[in-house]
């Protein structure tokens, strides 16, 4: 039987890698077994491809080339990670996906989303999450987080978290857009609340999945 497919997405800041690792151990715990990766990355390819992408000597990217090599770090590790995982009836759980980049480079970056779609349908061979529980943070609460987590509040980031915060804001609508137009696929969980809480609501929306099924 084929494993799921879950994602976790989110604006900067909303505590994707926290909740990916309680939700592993929850999956774990659950007696399943869990391969867990992240985007762009994921793979020695899409590893490297990461560093050029979040490198802040790169400021001077254009939007199609951020588009293209994030697409190409997917297409990698789908065919590389995902989908022999999935084959083999694990469940796949990973930071970041398709969403990302319709969000980002899309919402954000201001490319055709219809655009961004076929090329990311084209790297992907049309593979979509079961399940993709969405993080919603106020982009501003979510920046802070990420600054104060940097060299003691000193500021930083990487490439993309350094975009002024109406960047930020444009991705935040464009996820919520997402989730709107495929409510059947998506959870939104408000991730300012307790990292608890937070989990348990990751929890329950992955009880759902797993009912289904059975």
């Amino acid at each position: 039987m084929r494993g799921f497919f879950i994602t976790l997405e989110g604006p900067d800041g909303a505590g994707k890698s926290t909740q990916g690792r309680l939700l592993e151990n929850y999956l774990r715990g659950a007696g399943l077994e869990v391969v867990s990766t992240r985007e762009p990355g994921g793979t020695p390819i899409g590893e490297r491809i990461r560093r050029i992408l979040l490198d802040n000597a790169h400021a001077e990217m254009a939007a199609e080339t951020e588009m293209l090599l994030f697409a190409a770090a997917r297409a990698q590790l789908v065919r590389q990670v995902v989908r022999p995982a999935l084959a083999r009836g694990a469940t796949v759980l990973s930071e970041r996906y398709v969403d990302a980049s319709l969000a980002y480079q899309g919402f954000g970056r201001g490319l055709e989303v219809g655009l961004v779609r076929t090329v990311n349908e084209a790297a992907t061979g049309g593979l979509l999450p079961d399940l993709t529980v969405l993080l919603d943070i106020d982009p501003e609460v979510g920046l802070q987080r990420v600054r104060a987590a940097a060299r003691g509040g000193a500021g930083g980031g990487d490439r993309l978290e350094r975009e002024p915060l109406a960047f930020h804001r444009r991705v935040r609508a464009g996820f919520l857009e997402l989730a709107r137009e495929s409510p059947k696929r998506f959870a939104v969980v408000d991730a300012q609340d307790d990292v608890e809480r937070v989990h348990q609501a990751v929890v329950r929306a992955v009880q759902d999945l797993l009912a289904g099924r059975r």
